[in-house]
């Protein structure tokens, strides 16, 4: 007895999808939601990116291309005149040379530093105890903010501070150096002050690539005839070579960035002899109100630290 099939069980029958279809489609939703997974975590970054860098960012280099930008309501299209106007004011590069030398000094003295307060807390002729109340000691300064560094300071090297007397006492200076207020000596000052308070950055970075390198290196140089400055020169410094490069560029980064500690200090005075491009644009917009050279001011300043960046990047993706 054949069996029949009425139209409605075979409408179903054609409409029924094929066998595997629904796990293809479970296995697509799946890939699609890891492949969205990550950018789902990642969002809100992103969002905190684009609304507290990226949006700046942009209003800042609108800004340089507008005259009287914010005290005036309909501030007209200027170009390039605002640029124009920071690159040919001597004040100008009056900061480009002392950010240069402060910067490039505080890098070289912060490595120095660093390296040796680190060599000597590696090394095996002091014990546990030693080592541990001189890591305190020289960590000290790192701990302190900026404007306890810039107040103790500008105690210390006032005309009746500490450092006076002492140079007083011991007969170098006549006692009454205006450290901070002289042109000759404030700019020096500042990168003392500087360098004092951001050693400890170097020393520790330097301490744990110290402490990674393997003894049987220094056991073979020793076999070979290699005395300790022969070690340090062909066993340490390679070894630390990528580490000394990193600390070297992001301290550079950061140097160049320094403001608050001069500012108060300083305030990039007297006539201009602490005067770097963070005071430099900082007074610009705040004290003479022409926002948008100093708008143009940032942006020179942003292009500088991104040429820095990008070497930073390169060089950590060579390391890779």
């Amino acid at each position: 007895m054949s069996q029949t099939t009425t139209p409605a069980e075979a409408r179903t029958v054609q409409s029924a999808p094929p066998p595997g279809a629904d796990s293809a489609r479970t296995r697509t939703i799946g890939r699609v939601k890891r492949t969205l997974t990550p950018y789902g975590f990642l969002s809100p970054t992103g969002v905190l990116l684009i609304i507290l860098m990226i949006t700046p960012i942009i209003m800042v280099v609108s800004y340089s291309l507008l005259d009287r930008v914010i005290t005036n309501k309909n501030p007209a299209f200027v170009g390039f005149d605002n640029y124009v106007e920071v690159l040919t004011d001597p004040v100008f590069f009056t900061a480009v040379r002392n950010t240069l030398v402060f910067t490039i000094s505080s890098v070289i003295v912060h490595f120095a530093i660093g390296l040796a307060f680190a060599l000597m807390l590696n090394s095996p002729l002091l014990k546990d105890r030693t080592k541990a109340f001189f890591r305190v000691l020289y960590i000290l300064p790192w701990l302190f903010t900026v404007a306890i560094v810039a107040v103790l300071w500008r105690l210390l090297l006032s005309p009746n501070g500490v450092v006076n007397y002492l140079l007083g006492t011991a007969g170098l200076t006549d006692g009454q150096t205006e450290w901070l207020a002289n042109p000759s000596t404030a700019l020096a000052a500042v990168t003392f002050i500087n360098i004092w308070s951001g050693y400890p950055f170097f020393m520790i970075s330097l301490l744990a690539g110290l402490q990674g390198i393997p003894k049987d290196l220094y056991e073979a140089a020793r076999v070979d005839g290699a005395g300790v400055v022969a070690q340090f020169r062909n066993v340490t410094l390679p070894q630390l070579r990528p580490i000394i490069i990193s600390m070297a560029l992001l301290d550079f980064i950061w140097t160049t960035q320094q403001f608050a500690l001069i500012w108060m200090t300083t305030g990039g005075g007297p006539i201009n002899s602490t005067e770097v491009l963070s005071t430099f644009t900082y007074k610009l917009a705040f004290t003479e109100y022409e926002f948008s050279v100093a708008s143009a001011s940032a942006v020179l300043v942003l292009l500088m630290s991104m040429v820095l960046a990008f070497f930073y990047v390169r060089h950590q993706k060579a390391r890779d």
